[in-house]
């Protein structure tokens, strides 16, 4: 069984049987931990709303903890951290951990943890913006889709993919193709900027009706799954 609390944004907590992943904290509340857990803790990129330094608070926990950071965060003087940059494959404590290249900013995960596989997007999404040239868009689109084609054989338990609001109209391109090239057994979106309303849109989106049952609506930060 797997636990999965929603802190904020693309932020969640993952509980296995003894480790826990954390994923791209910015803010919110991180739950007590079992001090006996080995602490995965993942940050995707840079940017605000995808890591926060007090996550190094988290060694008064008394968990052992790995951090397994984007390349673009400037670390020093940390302990446990491991710095990977797209493309690459490298195991990390009990963790196998494949990265790919994000379409904004640092990289997206796929973390196989004792049989158990999560994939993590990061900021790595379709990223049509209506003010953008074709040009930009069409590029994005090829972007996107190499990457996300990188995955079709994998056999994903758990997705954490992007469905931002802003883009609009095309704000479930990159979920949408997702959804046709993987076959995840559950789906987690997440980027939404806590605005939980997009979830009503969601459900009434026809193209996403053949994965209707393996998609988690949110309700709000703290909530927690058991699947």
């Amino acid at each position: 069984m797997l636990k999965i609390t929603y802190i904020s944004h693309s932020g969640f907590l993952v509980e296995l049987e003894d480790a826990y992943l954390l994923f791209d904290y910015y803010k919110g509340v991180i739950p007590e931990l079992a001090p006996e857990k080995t602490l995965y803790v993942f940050s995707s990129h840079s940017h605000h709303d995808h890591f926060n330094f007090n996550v190094f608070n988290l060694q008064k926990r008394g968990n052992k903890i790995y951090y397994i950071l984007s390349d673009d965060i400037q670390v020093d003087g940390f302990k446990e951290v491991t710095l990977v940059g797209p493309n690459i494959e490298l195991t990390v404590g009990d963790c196998l951990i494949t990265t790919f290249e994000s379409t904004d900013l640092g990289v997206a995960f796929l973390v196989s943890y004792k049989g158990v596989k999560i994939y993590h997007a990061g900021d790595l999404n379709w990223w049509h913006w209506n003010g953008e040239s074709d040009e930009y868009n069409q590029k994005m689109k090829e972007n996107y889709q190499k990457e996300v084609n990188k995955l079709k054989d994998e056999e994903i338990d758990v997705a954490f993919v992007t469905l931002d609001p802003r883009l609009e109209d095309a704000y479930l391109l990159g979920l949408d193709y997702f959804v046709k090239v993987t076959h995840p057994k559950w789906i987690f979106p997440m980027h939404f900027w806590d605005k939980v309303d997009i979830f009503n849109k969601l459900l009434n989106e026809r193209e996403i009706e053949r994965v209707i049952e393996r998609i988690v609506c949110i309700k709000e930060p703290g909530e927690e799954f058991y699947l």
